[in-house]
């Protein structure tokens, strides 16, 4: 829009300015909309508000003899549609009253007009002494640009900026500035809601090494920057290709949300997918899809920061004096970094490209990489193709990666870092930045099957070992780690294909087995582990770890102690591998408690009922007079108590219960204790009561509202009609905020029980109402999805249950089952993440008639939504 135009009398108001502002505005973004150039609308859009600003001075002028300058982003003449308008007005004295009322004036009328700025008001003294502070501050004042008042100050504060810059202390301020920014952003790209600005790979570090760049005296482009040797013509031309993609992403996102908004956040990933016109027709979700492209883009370019950062370092911090040493014929050690001794290594030899991570294994005292050993690896990466993954040289090369004492996780992270992890795995490559929408794992694919290979590799470190003991002492007499190394690397490596990735993941196992030599022991362990690698998670957490039936069974499925314990092991670092709010210390003690019940089984021990009833009765009796009950204190409780609370009940639990209630038998008011559970974690409350049909909804509901959420739930009810059920349940806060909870969940809850809404009618309570939904189950919603089968004698029905985790949910199930006159026998209850995976042993009337069942599945069906 021409000046005069917005400067012309008929527009001098403050609404004028506005509307033609904003009329200017959307025939910009009309423009980008045609042309998608992300560059000419940043531009534009900089030039539309440099025209308001000139015009608007005529109204409000500058204090006498001032400067108002652009300054960050808006200084570089780039703004983004709801960025920011950062600007500066420049002093020649501190200000006066008056001053300070015309700037104030000044920034009114600015937020009047529809701008957002970010303004400070500073003499040149005063700037210098703000750069001297704060390596941001100068940063953003380096990038200063006049928009009007006195040229000639301007002219001053640029000398005084170039005059103060230190370019080596430059350097290393925005290094240590980018750390803390990678750190805050868990060193990683990969997050699945990451900050297209400022996560690690993002625009901020793109514009980071621009600065330091400038500041060195290497140029302001990336042209000018190859020009000066940092960068190669083809880097130079990747990183411009990234930086217009991200520049892209960010005018998008604006644009899309209608405000300053620079993270892909679930809720604005599948709108994003659509905007880019990713077609919604194969087993992946556009937002996938989206989402893959914006991780290869991230990857670049912190492959080619790491690059040009050293690149800076070494030419600014030169060590000319220093040797390179020697380690063999084609690498050498330069000041601590691996580096080669022919620019053209890996063209001449491409066995050189694993061989490299070996060596980095091998050496202790190389910190690194060299930037040109760096460039030079991802540049031949292409050398890597199906002769190369043939070459039996490069299969034990690889294999010799995974068998090294010490850098295996991070020397796979380098190699995946510099694509050779991802050409050298094809099936691997499918995976990188490929996301999961399970609700409970929280990075990506590759990302994940990382942290499961650094988790097994922690499982062998001593300063690791007081975190899983029972994991780190198995480990240790496990012959062949590297098996589990590459179970982990092949256990999710399926995943977005569609099927079981567990079947299909196996079937790549095998393939890699018999491609690679591995022995047929080692072959059939790997594709087992694969194969089957949440078998162990689901039967612990959904089978009924008593019935010693389960555990032959289980035992039948491992067949010897080698395998159980590679499958725990890889099973422990998966889950944690997930998400930290997968793990929890029950979930630790379920899968241990399988882990040596099956161990027993595999020993030639063979679980007898008989034998372990009287085992369990023995051991608890053998604490009751510890705690000075009289021998035959138990025995009014104990003679209303059949066989299967014996075996489902582990002897200090029993005891536990039997000093509480022992003389209580027949009480007619409900009777609550609540203790730490003596392991696992988490809370365990005995109810004992007079049995009625919404017993167990009540609890569930109160439970509810106190926010517990409930791990494992044992109903039993004596033969004289006495319910007897116990609870173990994640309460927040720490181990002494737990104890002191205790007294009041008794009180409460007893209060609860004994109240007179105990004779209201089954299902008229109101379920309370949980929190909003969380981006993620909004995004992501899980259908939710029943099974009812028998169970195998015939007797009970066994109840799976998938759906979104929400506050109620327990508590609308219990009522359903009340509902219907649904008696439950026993409950498994698994979270993961934001997903439920709930089992219950159930029977009743309803359950024997296929239209009253059918209902009843209807019914529970639309408790779930």
């Amino acid at each position: 829009m021409p000046t005069a135009t917005m400067t012309s009398p008929a527009l001098r108001g403050l609404q004028d300015l506005r509307n033609a502002m904003r009329e200017a505005r959307e025939r910009a973004i009309a423009a980008y909309r045609a042309n998608l150039r992300a560059d000419a609308l940043l531009t534009e859009l900089r030039r539309i508000v440099d025209r308001t600003l000139q015009a608007l001075l005529e109204s409000h002028p500058l204090p006498e003899g001032a400067t108002l300058a652009a300054v960050g982003g808006y200084g570089r003449g780039e703004l983004y549609p709801h960025s920011d308008v950062d600007v500066l007005v420049l002093l020649r004295q501190p200000p006066t009253a008056e001053d300070e009322a015309r700037i104030g004036a000044l920034i009114t009328a600015l937020w009047d007009i529809g701008l957002e700025p970010g303004h400070s008001a500073r003499t040149v003294e005063d700037c210098m002494a703000e750069a001297a502070k704060d390596i941001t501050v100068e940063t953003a004042l380096l990038e200063a640009r006049y928009l009007a008042g006195s040229r000639a100050l301007m002219r001053q504060f640029e000398a005084a900026m170039r005059a103060r810059l230190d370019k080596r202390a430059f350097f290393h301020d925005k290094q240590l500035e980018m750390q803390q920014r990678h750190t805050k952003y868990n060193y990683t790209p990969y997050a699945l809601e990451p900050n297209c600005k400022e996560s690690p790979g993002g625009l901020r570090d793109l514009q980071v090494i621009l600065w330091m760049a400038r500041a060195a005296g290497f140029g302001k482009t990336w042209a000018q920057v190859a020009r000066a040797g940092l960068l190669t013509a083809d880097e130079a031309r990747h990183l411009r290709r990234a930086e217009q993609a991200f520049k892209r992403l960010r005018i998008e996102l604006h644009l899309l949300t209608g405000r300053r908004e620079d993270r892909l956040v679930f809720d604005v990933q599948p709108a994003m997918a659509k905007v880019y016109g990713i077609p919604d027709n194969g087993p992946r979700r556009p937002s996938e899809v989206l989402m893959q492209r914006y991780y290869w883009a991230a990857k670049l370019v912190t492959q080619l920061n790491t690059i040009l950062v050293q690149n800076l370092e070494e030419r600014l911090f030169a060590r000319p004096g220093e040797e390179a040493q020697p380690i063999d014929e084609d690498f050498r050690n330069l000041h601590e970094r691996l580096d080669m001794y022919r620019d053209d290594a890996f063209e001449r030899n491409p066995t050189l490209l694993l061989r490299a991570f070996l060596v980095m294994q091998q050496h202790p005292e190389l910190k690194g990489m060299s930037a040109r050993m760096l460039r030079a690896i991802w540049h031949a990466r292409g050398r890597i193709d199906a002769q190369f993954r043939r070459n039996p040289v490069n299969r034990h090369l690889f294999l010799s990666i995974l068998q090294q004492r010490r850098g295996i996780v991070h020397e796979l992270r380098r190699m995946n870092e510099l694509s050779i992890l991802p050409r050298y795995l094809l099936p691997f490559r499918r995976i990188v930045g490929q996301m999961q929408h399970d609700l409970f794992h929280a990075y990506t694919v590759d990302q994940h099957i990382l942290m499961v290979v650094r988790n097994l590799r922690r499982f062998t470190m001593p300063e690791h070992a007081h975190e899983y003991p029972l994991c780190s002492q198995l480990i240790a007499n496990f012959d062949g780690h590297w098996v589990l190394y590459a179970a982990a690397l092949f256990h999710d490596i399926a995943k977005g294909r569609g099927g079981d990735h567990s079947q299909l993941g196996a079937i790549e196992a095998r393939k890699f087995a018999r491609e690679h030599g591995l022995a047929r022991e080692d072959a059939e362990l790997l594709e087992f582990l694969v194969r089957q690698h949440l078998r162990l998670s689901s039967v612990a957490q959904k089978k009924d770890l008593s019935d010693p039936r389960v555990i032959q069974d289980f035992a039948a499925l491992v067949g010897d102690t080698r395998h159980l314990t590679a499958l725990y092991l890889l099973t422990v670092a998966d889950i944690r591998g997930t998400s930290p709010k997968v793990w929890n210390a029950w979930k630790a003690k379920l899968l241990e408690d399988l882990f040596l019940k099956t161990r027993r089984a595999l020993g030639g021990e063979i679980p007898d009922p008989k034998a372990i009833l009287e085992n369990r009765k023995e051991e608890a009796l053998g604490a009751l007079r510890l705690a000075g009950l009289t021998p035959d204190a138990h025995e009014a409780l104990w003679k209303q108590l059949d066989v299967a609370y014996f075996l489902r009940h582990e002897a200090s639990d029993i005891a536990w219960q039997t000093r509480h209630l022992y003389n209580k038998v027949d009480s007619p008011t409900p009777i609550v204790r609540a203790r730490i559970t003596p392991v696992g974690g988490g809370l365990q409350i005995v109810v004992y009561a007079k049995d009625q049909p919404d017993l167990f909804a009540r609890i569930c509901g109160y439970f509810d509202e106190r926010r517990l959420s409930i791990q494992d739930a044992r109903i039993h009810t004596t033969r004289h009609g006495w319910a007897l059920d116990s609870f173990i349940v994640l309460a927040q806060g720490t181990p002494s905020e737990q104890r002191s909870l205790l007294s009041l969940l008794e009180h409460e809850l007893t209060q609860r029980l004994a109240s007179p809404h105990a004779a209201r009618a089954p299902g008229t309570e109101a379920v309370p109402l949980g929190p909003r939904p969380s981006r993620q189950s909004r995004t992501f919603p899980i259908t939710p999805a029943i099974e009812l089968r028998p169970d195998e004698r015939g007797q009970s029905w066994i109840l799976s249950v998938t759906a979104t985790d929400r506050t109620g949910l327990l508590h609308a199930m219990a009522r359903t089952f009340v509902q219907h006159g649904i008696n439950l026998k026993t409950a498994k209850v698994m979270t993961l993440g934001e997903r439920v995976e709930d089992t219950f042993l159930i029977d009743g009337a309803a359950l024997d008639n296929a239209r009253s069942q059918i209902q009843f599945e209807q019914d529970l069906l639309e408790a779930l939504q």
